[in-house]
């Protein structure tokens, strides 16, 4: 046991020694670049580990001002690209780097943005469908600020709709839920209603579902003159009131369906009964839009 608390201490006394000499190393690196000792510093930032390193930023940034100080443009422009990959919203200042420099890293994050921000939509949107909340609210705010940078432009719009639109479904689904109300148990149901057989209103013994929460989202002020007024769907609710199943009847528009079907399976309700014992329903909903 002596043993291996020895071996571990020294792991972490190894780790902490390495992490100093990058430190070291990158120190070492600025003052030879602020010198105009170019290659000596590329040199020194060729040797320091990148990949997942906290410092992996500094280094890419200093080689790429290295690489545009020789002339190197193509090998700077790539290094340029590991920087905005690992932090699309850094730009360097006055102080950091001449006009030229700040010039080509205008044009690398111009080129980059768009993609950078499509694949961080994806990562955002993939926490929410798997409803980790935690995760995908973070990640949509970043996503905005990205797609609000200046270098942004008009370019990807939609986007930005659709990711102010989830993020507000994912605060949403977030908070908590009110406290249930305790209900007395529902009596065991009969041999005559099939488990799933799914009801309609108009089926005879039917006690509909009753709506608790219907919240529907505001359509984007970007997409409101575009809209069609009214749209249809069809919610599946279960035995405990939860919607199971979305359809689309009738479209509002492209960009604010997948809003409104995902806010639609958040809903909640009363279930509906037949002979006292709660069902499977299938329930129409006519949305209106709301354009204020």
């Amino acid at each position: 046991m002596k043993n291996r608390i020895l071996a571990s201490l020294c792991v972490v006394a190894c780790l902490g020694s390495a992490a100093q000499a990058q430190q070291s190393q990158l120190a070492a690196a600025r003052d030879l670049y602020a010198s105009a000792r170019y290659d000596e510093a590329l040199s020194l930032l060729n040797g320091l580990p990148g990949g997942d390193s906290p410092d992996r930023k500094s280094i890419e940034q200093y080689r790429s001002l290295c690489l545009l100080a020789l002339g190197r443009g193509s090998e700077a422009e790539r290094a340029i690209a590991a920087v905005v990959t690992v932090d699309p919203l850094f730009v360097p200042g006055e102080a950091e780097a001449s006009p030229r420099v700040r010039a080509a890293f205008s044009e690398v994050r111009h080129r980059l943005l768009p993609e950078i921000a499509a694949s961080r939509y994806g990562v955002a949107k993939a926490a929410f469908d798997r409803q980790d909340y935690a995760v995908a609210e973070p990640r949509f705010r970043e996503l905005l600020t990205l797609l609000n940078d200046p270098q942004m432009g008009t370019r990807l719009a939609d986007l930005r709709v659709l990711a102010k639109g989830f993020l507000d479904l994912t605060v949403a689904a977030a908070t908590p839920p009110p406290e249930p109300v305790k209900a007395k148990p529902l009596p065991s149901a009969p041999a005559a209603v099939a488990a799933d057989h799914i009801w309609s209103a108009d089926a005879p013994g039917v006690t509909p579902a009753v709506t608790i929460k219907q919240t529907v989202p505001r359509v984007p002020l970007a997409i409101s003159k575009h809209t069609r007024d009214r749209g249809l769907l069809e919610v599946v609710i279960d035995e405990q009131g939860r919607v199971i199943g979305v359809t689309l009847r009738t479209s509002i528009h492209p960009v604010y369906d997948p809003l409104l079907m995902a806010a639609a399976r958040q809903w909640t309700y009363r279930p509906a009964t037949v002979n006292g014992v709660p069902v499977r329903f299938r329930k129409l909903v006519q949305i209106v839009v709301d354009r204020q």
